[in-house]
């Protein structure tokens, strides 16, 4: 199948006999229904196939309900002819029955609808906030474009914010300008404040909550990383090594070896990036001594010692991981992404021992 807003294209193919094609279909209820029909009347057991896209899973779990061994398949790694120029509806439902029968398409991880709810609230904060940062950089530009600067430190902090609200420009369409910027800000910050005390009351109740609480007794694992990357990876037991996490976040070597010879090069930057920017972002607390912070002790009232034990093991070995790297000439870059992978490998652990040990889901501070 190839689903898109308005139509789905479909083929079939029974046991090795020839790709057919049943055409466009619409994509309401009924219709679904009316081909959900005439497939099952074609064979007892039917496997379908189709590309994830910008319509979701709506589809995949219409078809699940109704007995089908439905499969999401991630669309860059489908096989394709290097010389192959024409591409069609017809033509890639047609090579998708081919692919599925010959086993190469790979699938991809369907979230719960429960999951999926409380990923759209996080993905919603973490757009606001991006706006936020956004709009913070315009006002910046339009200051400095006009040759207004602050004397202290510009971190959005209250003196800073008030210096904003008490500055004014001589000419009226400047200052609406101005304001206009400045209550942008405003709003996205007001919109952000709503959006994670919802997702404060709402991770309490979601299954994951003892992995997100588990996730912040490492360093340089907030409450924004931990959410964001739980909310992201899903069930992380779907991952039977670490490995397999770390080449899903896109920060494994990539290779090109033949004749004997190896040869690695960057990251593939393969999966999801908004993940990938959290891990390596909480890579870079790593770069100083190991020591637990206040804030990180209040993080870990409440939690098992084998956690917290974790915790401090990922931290000297990433901390001393650093350094060594730095000692020998490595670019601090490249040095953050190497702790970068070393740290999906230990957020893999916690976040396992965390399910085991079944942590409880109200009480702990977040």
């Amino acid at each position: 199948m190839l689903p898109d807003k308005e139509s789905i294209t479909v083929a079939y193919a029974i046991d090795a006999g020839e790709v057919e094609s049943l055409g466009k279909i619409g994509t309401t209820q009924t219709e679904i229904d009316r081909l959900c029909k005439r497939l099952q009347s074609k064979a007892s057991h039917v496997r379908v196939v189709y590309e994830a896209g910008p319509c979701g899973y709506g589809l995949h779990r219409q078809l699940t309900q109704r007995g089908f061994e439905s499969m999401v398949c991630a669309p860059s790694l489908i096989p394709r002819k290097p010389g192959e120029r024409v591409k069609t509806d017809r033509r890639d439902a047609a090579k998708l029955v081919r692919s599925l029968r010959a086993g190469d398409l790979t699938a991809v991880y369907v979230p719960g609808v429960e999951d999926e709810a409380f990923r759209d609230l996080a993905r919603a904060w973490a757009a606001v906030k991006e706006d936020l940062r956004q709009a913070r950089q315009r006002l910046k530009s339009f200051l400095l474009a006009h040759g207004v600067g602050y004397t202290g430190r510009a971190n959005w902090g209250e003196s800073h914010r008030r210096w904003l609200s008490e500055y004014s420009f001589a000419n009226a369409w400047q200052q609406l300008a101005f304001e206009e910027h400045r209550r942008t800000i405003e709003d996205r910050l007001v919109q952000c404040g709503r959006l994670e005390l919802a997702l404060r009351d709402a991770v309490v109740n979601w299954r994951f909550y003892p992995v997100v609480l588990a996730l912040q007794a490492m360093r340089g694992v907030q409450f924004v990383t931990a959410v964001g990357m739980v909310s992201e990876l899903g069930d992380l037991s779907r991952f039977t090594h670490p490995r397999q996490l770390m080449a899903w976040l896109g920060v494994t070597p990539s290779e090109h070896s033949s004749d004997g010879k190896r040869r690695q090069g960057s990251i593939t930057k393969t999966g999801n990036s908004y993940a990938r920017k959290l891990l390596v972002e909480a890579a870079w607390s790593y770069r100083h001594m190991a020591r637990v912070a206040p804030e990180i002790q209040q993080r870990h009232e409440g939690l098992p010692k084998a956690i917290i034990d974790r915790a401090w093991d990922a931290q000297l070995r990433l901390c001393r991981r650093y350094r060594k790297l730095v000692a020998r000439g490595k670019n601090a870059n490249i040095a953050v992404v190497a702790v970068a992978r070393e740290l999906a490998g230990f957020i893999w652990d916690i976040a396992r021992l965390a399910m085991a040990l079944a942590l409880p889901r109200s009480g702990q501070s977040i």
